[in-house]
């Protein structure tokens, strides 16, 4: 009898139970007075360093069917103005602290080649200061310059700055303009450093040294250029061991001097698991509070009625390409470095932290997506051939398209999930932004989840307006990749199923998904 029981109980014991959801729900409400800032224009930056391919073979390249008598790929203009960049930071990186700028003006037939031990490559100095500024002017972007204050520091720094703003009459503004450059080149934003924190920087520096210098060169470079604005280093990633003491210290010094303080960071999913990996953007935020509460703190020390604001002027998903670039020969020109090959799942992480930078629009001034061509970037090249959109280009360019404007903070409900790192994740993140010259507004909205989500949106403020599209960027396939021969693989459709009624949008979400829902006045 015993024998027989123990069999029924196996036969039926209770099987666990699966949460499975065929849809959930979520409620936004938006009121036009609940108001966070205006997204500067700045915002949607990018950057371009001479690592890899990102300049030579990606942005020039004489001799390429598509290149203008200058060398510049034209294909990759047209698809640099399609992301509509506003600012882009150059020429690092890491590569910037072992980097001579004067290696990099004057007639290119007399310009060294140089070893950059920041990526073991050779450099030719083919493309430089002026070369990038002409090339900036094409894509109608803001150049945004960096310093080395690695290997070299006060006095190269003041020689720059009056090189290219300077006007005319003194030794370095006339070399730029017997280069061929009569008027200055006017650059408003200057990276004091890069990443000085890391040891794996070429003149890595403490807390304290890098202060003192930052500080020094600030004054220096604004008796020249009075009008220019100043980034200085953060911490490398939120992190690092002295993050926080890192801030604190620097702008103890450099406070009255700078107007920015850099963040960077980059996630990975090397453990393939989608639900950790799209909660990521909850550090990125975590990230951000945190270096506001330090620049505050000090703010208040000082009794200053001056505001230190972010410009986060590195941030990617970065990690495919890293055991690839292992085996890449050093010392060579323009080696396929960082050369990611980014998943559908890359373009929702994507999509989320272009939501947390909106966020924070009221503090985050300057952002710069790590980098635009070739290396770990939206845009890909083939030498001597095609150029071609990653998955992570449609939510770039729908953010920088649609999403200028007035943020405004929603106030969310919708399910949640845990991962080992994160608790209390939503399975909807968005953001409303109001462009009031256009008469419209843009909803961005992530569903983290494996099921269809049902949205509401409440609007207060908006009557009278209609759904202009429903953009959606879905697909089955999370590691699916546009390629060359494949472009158009991961791509948009605009037919969401989001609707309006008496002031409410309804939509159906699709599982996984990115999505921009437009509204006009009617």
């Amino acid at each position: 009898m015993v024998i027989l029981y123990l069999l029924w109980r196996r036969i039926n014991k209770p099987q666990k139970e699966v949460n499975v959801v065929s849809e959930r729900k979520s409620k936004m409400y938006v009121d036009r007075n609940f108001t966070v800032g205006k997204a500067s224009d700045r915002l949607f930056g990018s950057f371009i360093e001479h690592l890899g391919r990102a300049v030579y073979t990606g942005i020039y390249e004489p001799g390429h069917p598509q290149a203008d008598e200058r060398g510049f790929r034209k294909d990759v203009i047209d698809l640099i103005r399609e992301l509509n960049v506003s600012i882009v930071r150059y020429p690092g990186g890491n590569f910037v602290s072992g980097y001579n700028w004067e290696d990099g003006v004057g007639p290119v037939e007399k310009r060294p080649k140089k070893l950059d031990l920041a990526w073991r490559s050779l450099e030719p100095n083919e493309f430089g200061t002026n070369e990038f500024v002409e090339w900036c002017g094409l894509i109608g972007a803001e150049p945004m310059m960096s310093l080395n204050l690695g290997t070299r520091g006060i006095d190269e720094a003041r020689n720059f700055v009056e090189y290219c703003n300077h006007p005319a009459m003194s030794y370095y503004s006339d070399l730029r303009r017997s280069h061929g450059y009569e008027k200055p080149h006017s650059i408003k934003v200057w990276c004091l450093g890069n990443e000085m924190d890391g040891p794996w920087q070429i003149g890595h520096k403490t807390a304290q040294e890098y202060a003192r210098l930052a500080e020094e060169t600030a004054k220096v470079m604004k008796i020249i250029d009075p009008d220019i604005e100043l980034v200085a280093c953060g911490s490398s990633n939120w992190h690092m061991p002295t993050f926080g003491e890192w801030e604190a210290t620097v702008l103890e010094h450099a406070y009255d001097y700078v107007e920015y303080v850099s963040l960077h960071t980059y996630y990975d999913n090397l453990e393939d698991d989608i639900e950790s990996f799209l909660a990521k953007s909850l550090d990125m935020d975590s990230y951000i509070k945190s270096t506001i509460a330090i620049c505050d703190y000090i703010k208040g020390g000082k009794k200053s009625n001056k505001t230190i604001d972010i410009s986060f002027d590195e941030w990617n998903v970065w990690f495919h390409s890293r055991e690839q670039d292992k085996k890449v020969e050093p010392w060579t020109t323009a080696p396929p470095l960082l050369e990611d090959i980014y998943t559908f799942e890359d373009a929702l992480l994507v999509g989320l932290m272009l939501i947390t930078l909106l966020k924070h629009a009221d503090r985050v001034k300057i952002a710069c997506l790590a980098q635009l061509v070739n290396v770990i970037a939206p845009i890909m090249t083939r030498k001597g051939g095609g150029a071609w959109r990653q998955t992570i280009f449609y939510p770039f360019r729908h953010a920088s398209n649609y999403g200028r404007g007035i943020v405004l903070q929603p106030i969310i409900s919708s399910d949640t999930y845990d991962t080992k790192d994160f608790n209390n994740v939503p399975y909807l993140d968005a953001v409303p932004v109001v462009n009031e010259e256009k008469g419209e507004i843009a909803i961005f909205a992530v569903n983290r989840a494996q099921s269809k989500m049902s949205l509401e949106c409440e609007l207060k403020g908006f009557e009278g307006y209609s759904v202009l599209e429903h953009i959606v960027l879905e697909n089955s396939d999370l590691k699916a990749v546009n390629t060359e021969t494949d472009p158009f693989n991961v791509k948009p459709h605009n037919g969401g199923s989001a609707h309006i009624e008496r002031d409410k949008v309804s939509a159906e979400l699709s599982p996984l998904s990115w999505n921009v829902i437009r509204l006009g006045k009617s």
